[in-house]
């Protein structure tokens, strides 16, 4: 994990360095890498065979995670929005 957040800060660094630079290709090569590295996460994925054969079960549970993620929000949100107006309410 520290060595995580060493690189995090040398990019912080190289990046206040070269701030006033004109970088125009590096949109290019950030894009590229990503795409590189997701290609890479999918190579690995694919060749490891615990994860292959309990991929049905990962997906209910990548399911039931999001539905009651969103869920979640949408019930906290509406509750904060009657709290708010009732207070509005009271004021007016």
């Amino acid at each position: 994990m520290l060595k995580i957040v060493l690189i995090m800060l040398l990019g912080v660094a190289v990046g206040r360095i070269l701030r006033n630079r004109n970088l125009r290709l590096l949109p290019y090569a950030v894009t590229a890498l990503i795409w590189l590295l997701l290609f890479l996460l999918g190579f690995e994925v694919g060749g490891d065979e615990r994860i292959i054969s309990s991929l049905g079960t990962l997906g209910i549970e990548a399911l039931a995670l999001s539905v009651g993620g969103i869920a979640g929000s949408v019930l906290l949100a509406w509750l904060l929005w009657r709290i708010v107006k009732t207070r509005e309410e009271g004021r007016g």
